[in-house]
Order: C-alpha cells, then structure tokens, then sequence
C-alpha cells in the first residue's frame, strides 16, 4: 500500500518539475530576446524603445518568480503590448512633434556622424584591378583581384573583414572555382551578390579595397571625413573641408557657406510645428478648407446614414411588410462586404469616362459624353460621392441599432398617443425620436468621432484628390486632417515626421473634444431615460 503511494506521489513531483524547467527555460530564452533588442536599439539611440524593453522583460521576469503576482500572469502578455504598441507610440508621437524628425532628418547626432565618418573615397593614386567575387561557406563575401605590373600578373585574394593576401603563383588571371574555402560565384549569383559588395569595404586598417565598377575596384580605399569631438566638427580629408554641427538646423554646414553634410539629425524645435501649424499663410488656406470639410463629411454621414437607416428600421419595423427577415438581409450585405471591396468597386462605377453610372446615364439620354459627371476629379462631385459611398457603408449599421432601439419602445406609449389623436409625424417628432435617441445618440457621436478619421473611406476612394493648387504641401479637396497627416508623413513629396506628429496631436485634442461633448450628453440622455 504505502508503495502504491509512493508511485503516485513520483508522477506529480517529476511534472512540477518539468514545467518549472521549462518555464525556467522560456524565461530565459524571452530575457534574452529581450536583452538582444535592447542592445540593438541602444546602439541606434532610441531611449525610449529601450526603456519600454527593459520594463517588459523586468516586469514578466518579476511575475513569472513573485509568488503574489503570479495570479496576474496571464495578463502579461496583453499589458506588453499595450505598452508597445500604444504607451511607446504615443510618446513616440508626442516627442516627434517638437523636433524636426523627417526627410534629411531621420537619425540622432550620433547616428549621423557614424554614418557621415564611414564613407570612404578613392585617393589619385590609388591602384586598379579587375575583379571576380566569391562566397564562402560561412556566407562572406571575397574578392579575386588580379592586375598585371611590367608584365608580371599580381593577385591578391580580399575577404571580408581579413587583411589582404598576396596569391603566390597564380598562373592565369582567371579566378579558380574555390579557394580557401570560397567558392567562384557566376551568372546571376553574381548579379544578386553585387547589390551587396558594391557599397563594401574587403580588407582592413588602411590597406582596403572597394567596387568602383563593374570590371575595376579600387586600393586603397580612404576614410573622407574625421570626427573631432571637441570642436564637434567634420573634416573632410580629400578637400580640407570643415563641417560644423549647426544645432539650429539640424546640420553639420561648412565654415563660409555652402551645401551641408547629409544625412542631418534630428534636433528640438520646441513649438516650431504647431507655430507652424497655425501661422504659415500658405498652410492656414488648405488647413482651413481642411478641417472644414473633415466636420462636414463627418457631421454629413452620421445625419445621411442615420436618417436612411432610421428610414428602413421604420419600413420594417411594421408587421405588414411581407418578407422582412429576407429584405432586411438584402440590406445588411453593404455591411458584410469588407469595406475596401465596397469602396474599388464605387471606384470602378465612379470613372468618369469608363464608370457604369456615367454611362447609364448617356444610354437614357440624360448625359452626353460632354457633360459626363466627373464624380472624382471635380471638387464638389468628389465631395458628394465620398458622401454617397459612405452613405452606402454605413446606413446597415444604423439601420441595426435603429431597429433594437425601436423594438424597445413600449407599444403602450403609441396606443396612448393614438387615444390622444396625435398624428404619425407628431407619434414620430415627440415620442419615437427622443426614445430613440436615449440609445443610440452615443453611438451617433462614436460614429461622429470614427468618420473623423475615417481614412480608408479618402485614401481608397479618391486618395485625397483633386489636388489643392497652390498648396505648399500635399493636399487635395478631399483629404480630411488624417489623410492630410498621412500624407505628410508618408507622401511621394518627402516626410514630414515632426509636422504630422504635431497635427496628429491637434487631431487628438479635437477628438478628446468630441468625447467630452459626448460624455456630458450620455449624461443627459440617461437622465432623460430615468424620467421618461
């Protein structure tokens, strides 16, 4: 008896530990995963990244060996990402907002000069060869260099990262198929290799060798520019050039004047974006225009597709339509489709020369082919359609809550209406629509805030477009302020990183003004709901 429990008493221990060790394991290996990151992103400068890291990897670590924490364990993984992908983005946001992060801009001071300091330039002295690239096992590159001195053939074998090697008696300027555990490369693996050594250095210290063509590579190759930390100045070796760190532009600027070192680095501007934002005449007209319409288009689609929705929650909210279950299906399909289908195959019936409503309407006779409608290159008719489509996306939502909140009226209040002789538009202003409002007035205020940003709808449909003129920046009739952001940040024009985080903050404060507004008002709607 007392061996039996013993043999049980093994099973339990022998799986405790086993999931101890594991545990112990994924820990370990999660920590280094982490401590990995963390480096690389020290290396590059990014503080905050790194702070977010370090608070992740500390925090599970603490969990995973806290006894009292270890309930909470689960949740672990949902706060790291709410960390990473919401606390660091949006600090990431607010610190980009007053500096000048952006094309010519995109790295830290440091960054910068450790890119600037590795270019390398090609002295006149220097001596040329023909060249065959290599491969070795461990995936480094190397080069075969031959050249040939008063009729005496010189090669040199140049791997990666190695001194350079002179190859003794080597009968034929014709690299052989493998040597020292590197192997000939030929054809297309030479082509896809090129991309690569092009911009390598193979050697090392002063003695190196770069691509300068196809057939020729150079030696040596010389570090151009020299960091002097003290004077925090550039020098550029092959023209005695000097750089100075201007830290009001962003620039390391010759002394007299003259084009700057690229890259630039990022520097704190202070509130120069949001000035800049209010105060550049030749912004303020398009941000005007702008903002104007992203209330207009946002306003303009919560009151269509409430008002259609409402309209057909009505229709079939009555007991005498036949086949209610089916129409109301019918009418859910805009919702079911995947919004960006719905909106390429507006797109394709939109066209003015080849849509299929422009040509409908020239087949009846209503249109000539000289009087199409230019639904998406007019100003006006590109507003109107984006109002249109979004008509046509969102009437199946407001058309589903309308129906809930109507099936929770009581009928008792429309018999007493009815007793009191008051007419369906009376029935309809004084009892449907203020009960109605008790349940979805929210939802018409979230659907407010979300068609303030609706971007996929603008950049889907009309990216935007027709375009501004005049405008210093990228901007179009039809852009609203995320779209306008959007493309700031990531037009063809060149990134404005520091500029659209700026206004991504204004957008957030609006935005913050609408919850606000739509918090006082859920307040009164549920005080009007006690006493109804």
């Amino acid at each position: 008896m007392s061996a039996q429990v013993k043999q049980k008493g093994v099973a339990p221990d022998r799986a405790a530990l086993f999931w101890n060790v594991l545990g112990y394991g994924l820990i370990a290996v999660f920590n280094a995963l982490i401590l990995t990151l963390i480096y690389g992103f020290a290396t590059m400068g990014n503080t905050a990244l790194v702070v977010v890291l370090g608070i992740i990897g500390v925090g599970t670590t603490v969990v995973f060996f806290v006894p009292r924490l270890y309930p909470i364990r689960w949740m672990v993984p949902g706060l790291a990402f709410v960390l990473l992908l919401v606390v660091y983005p949006i600090y990431f946001t607010v610190a980009n907002s007053f500096t000048n992060y952006g094309d010519g801009h995109l790295y830290a001071k440091q960054q910068s000069i450790r890119l600037i300091t590795a270019r390398k330039f090609v002295p006149p002295d220097a001596l040329s060869y023909r060249w065959e690239v290599m491969q070795g096992e461990d995936g480094r590159y190397a080069l075969w260099l031959t050249r040939e001195v008063d009729g005496v053939l010189e090669v040199v074998f140049a791997p990666e990262g190695d001194s350079l090697r002179v190859v003794e008696g080597a009968a034929s300027a014709d690299a052989p198929p493998e040597f020292e555990g590197f192997r000939l490369l030929s054809g297309g693996e030479r082509t896809t290799a090129l991309g690569f050594i092009q911009n390598a250095v193979f050697g090392e210290g002063d003695d190196t060798v770069g691509i300068r063509n196809r057939r020729e590579a150079a030696r040596p190759l010389k570090q151009r520019f020299v960091y002097d930390a003290e004077a925090d100045a550039i020098t550029d070796i092959s023209t005695g050039t000097v750089y100075v760190a201007n830290d009001q532009t962003g620039f390391f600027e010759p002394v007299g004047g003259g084009e700057p070192l690229a890259p630039g680095f990022i520097i704190n501007v202070g509130l120069a974006n949001f000035a800049r934002f209010i105060n550049d005449p030749g912004l303020r007209g398009p941000l005007i225009d702008i903002f104007i319409w992203t209330v207009v288009f946002a306003a303009g689609s919560v009151v269509s597709t409430f008002a259609l929705g409402l309209l057909m929650a009505l229709i079939l909210n009555s007991p005498d339509v036949i086949g209610r279950k089916v129409i109301q299906s019918l009418l859910i399909i805009p919702y079911a489709i995947p919004a960006v289908i719905s909106i390429m195959v507006w797109r394709a019936l939109l066209n003015d020369n080849f849509g299929l409503i422009n040509r409908t309407l020239i087949d009846w006779g209503i249109l000539t082919r000289a009087t199409v409608i230019p639904w998406l290159t007019d100003a006006s008719w590109a507003k109107i359609s984006i109002l249109l489509v979004n008509l046509w996306l969102g009437y199946p939502y407001m058309m589903l809550i309308s129906s809930g909140a109507l099936q929770a009226i009581p009928s008792d209040v429309y018999e007493a209406a009815a007793v009191d002789g008051a007419t369906p538009w009376q029935t309809f202003r004084q009892i449907t629509l203020p009960l109605l409002l008790v349940t979805v007035g929210p939802l018409l205020i979230a659907s407010f805030t979300f068609n303030f940003n609706n971007f996929l709808l603008i950049d889907a449909l009309t990216q935007g477009n027709p375009p501004i003129p005049g405008s210093p920046v990228q901007a179009g009739y039809t852009d609203i302020l995320i779209s306008y952001t959007y493309r700031l940040a990531f037009g063809n024009r060149g990134a404005d990183y520091g500029y659209a985080s700026a206004i991504t903050l204004v957008i957030f404060a609006m935005v913050a003004l609408v919850t606000v507004f739509q918090t006082r008002f859920n307040n009164q709607w549920e005080r009007m709901s006690d006493n109804a």
